[in-house]
């Protein structure tokens, strides 16, 4: 006899999707960290007592955050031309969700050629190069990341039956709108409240 306790499991709990639980476990703890770092620009804004200050160098990055939204409904668009087993507009929809998230990598190391080479504002400068470079590099670190696996399948969709992976793609997608939602809540705080 047994004197382990045995819990009933019931149908719902059995048709959890561990790649959806994953991700949205990954999610959760990427919001904790983005919080800390949220928190520091927040509290630390108006604390430098050396220049550059915010308001000095920063400037409204309208088209790259243009670009990162749009790169939210082109991954959706490939998403649902995924599930109709639309490959060529699956593709293009990728595609143009690769492209949207990689001119908002080059926006953003353009302004920091900018703040780094005319401005003077590196990382070392004062607390607010510190908190910028940490919170702005946090995403862009993540940007990188989803650019990367995203373009892992648009090179593979050619020789894979990408229909039979929707599930895995929309998981992926779900990656992407994080990282545009984290992008909505650092240009307020750092480029419409911090300024």
């Amino acid at each position: 006899m047994s004197t382990a306790a045995t819990f009933p499991i019931n149908d719902e709990a059995r048709n959890l999707d561990r790649g959806k639980v994953g991700l949205i476990c990954l999610i959760l703890t990427e919001v904790s960290l983005f919080s800390i770092f949220v928190t520091a620009y927040i509290f630390f804004t108006g604390k430098s007592t050396t220049g550059p200050q915010p308001a000095d160098v920063l400037t409204l990055p309208i088209w790259a955050t243009a670009c990162l939204l749009a790169s939210s409904l082109t991954a959706e668009l490939a998403v649902k031309a995924l599930r109709r087993d639309a490959r060529s507009q699956f593709q293009l929809f990728l595609g143009a969700t690769i492209l949207l998230g990689a001119e908002f990598l080059r926006q953003t190391a353009i302004e920091w050629n900018k703040l780094i080479n005319t401005d003077h504002l590196t990382i070392a400068t004062n607390v607010f190069g510190t908190t910028y470079y940490s919170l702005v590099g946090l995403h862009a670190t993540h940007v990188v990341i989803g650019l990367l696996l995203l373009l892992l399948v648009l090179l593979l969709s050619p020789k894979t039956n990408m229909h039979k992976h929707e599930r895995r793609f929309e998981i992926l997608s779900w990656y992407w709108h994080f990282v545009d939602v984290v992008w909505i809540v650092v240009f307020t705080v750092v480029y419409v409240i911090g300024r």
